[in-house]
């Protein structure tokens, strides 16, 4: 049974994970590998509205999508975004990537294998994904302008289409976490994180949603810094 105090605390995670951005036409989409398929669904729509005139799909597999997308993350993406009717003249391939670091430098390196002029990146990944996304581009690849999107999901649709309240919190968790520590090893930008925002997470910790907290040798959970 999750508590109603355990439900607020994620709502403010929720929250503070997306950027709030409102989509505006970009030189390129990139939409980043996971087993949500809503990406590229996001993806398509952008692209129908006229917000980027290039799609890249970036992904390889994970333990977590090997049996849902077997050919690869970025693949199964380029298939629906065909499907729903994108030309293949519009889609770039980057099959590669294992994680949100090789994501941003992989596609870049794409685009400019490509000979593609970019300037700005709509930067599309799942919702409770944006903050850290954003965070990680800014970082690699801070000569573009960075704008976040993702599917317009409440956090009830998205525990409804997840089908497990806790996996989600546990997600939510361990998102916040990396953007914590991932500034001081150098994989993204330092963001400030409101004092309410890390009490939420630091309670959501002691009531024991971390089973997707990275862990040091010993077995504990890797230290935080209030920023």
């Amino acid at each position: 049974m999750i508590s109603a105090q355990a439900w607020k605390d994620t709502r403010l995670v929720w929250d503070y994970h997306q950027m709030h951005h409102a989509p505006k036409p970009c030189s390129v989409a990139i939409g980043l590998g996971s087993h949500d398929l809503g990406v590229a669904d996001t993806a398509v729509s952008l692209y129908e509205r006229g917000m980027a005139p290039l799609l890249v799909f970036t992904g390889a597999t994970s333990p977590t999508t090997r049996e849902r997308m077997p050919r690869g993350e970025a693949v199964h993406y380029r298939e629906r975004a065909l499907a729903l009717g994108v030309p293949s003249s519009a889609v770039l391939l980057e099959p590669h990537a294992r994680n949100t670091g090789e994501n941003i430098r992989f596609s870049k390196a794409l685009l400019e294998e490509s000979s593609a002029d970019v300037s700005s990146v709509l930067l599309i990944s799942k919702p409770y994904e944006e903050r850290r996304s954003y965070a990680t581009a800014r970082k690699l690849w801070p000569e573009v302008e960075i704008v976040s999107a993702s599917s317009p999901m409440t956090l009830d649709e998205y525990v409804d289409s997840i089908g497990d309240a806790r996996l989600v919190i546990d997600m939510l968790v361990g998102a916040l976490q990396r953007l914590l520590i991932y500034p001081g090893q150098g994989l993204m930008i330092s963001q400030q994180v409101p004092d309410d925002v890390i009490e939420a997470y630091e309670r959501l910790c002691r009531h024991g949603f971390t089973s997707r907290l990275l862990l040091d040798d010993q077995g504990q959970a890797l230290s935080q810094t209030r920023r």
